[in-house]
């Protein structure tokens, strides 16, 4: 008895997480949703100032919304490290602007397009990406 309730809790949550997947579509507005998660696809690239420097044209960043409501965090391909915890404040409608943008460092995200110039330590990333 306790193998099929186990069986059937782990086809559960298989389904509940196949749902969960699917609901999420290109039309989400990371600015309107209490949980936004969406890929950008396009041109990243990374230099840490030293012998690591990444560029691609076919690259992507998966973004997230955290459990805080204004903070993301940005997951690159191509081993790219990722920037987590960056919070922001809404900007219009439907764009969100990073808190503490400036010619050095800014990020922009909205429902079609993902823009960043970040830099923190020496080290540079770039996204100019859509969905």
């Amino acid at each position: 008895m306790k193998k099929a309730i186990r069986i059937v809790g782990v086809f559960f949550l298989i389904f509940l997480t196949a749902v969960s997947f699917a609901s999420c579509s290109d039309d989400d507005d990371p600015t309107n949703n209490d949980f936004f998660a969406g890929t950008y696809k396009g041109s990243v690239s990374y230099n840490d100032g030293g012998s690591t420097n990444i560029s691609t044209d076919n690259g992507s960043v998966f973004v997230t919304k955290i459990a805080s409501g204004t903070k993301y965090n940005f997951a690159f391909s191509n081993s790219i490290p990722d920037l987590n915890g960056i919070e922001f404040n809404q900007e219009g409608d439907h764009t969100l602007v990073m808190i503490g943008s400036n010619a050095t460092s800014y990020i922009r995200i909205d429902n079609d397009e993902l823009k960043i110039l970040y830099l923190k330590d020496g080290k540079t990333w770039t996204a100019n990406c859509t969905r």
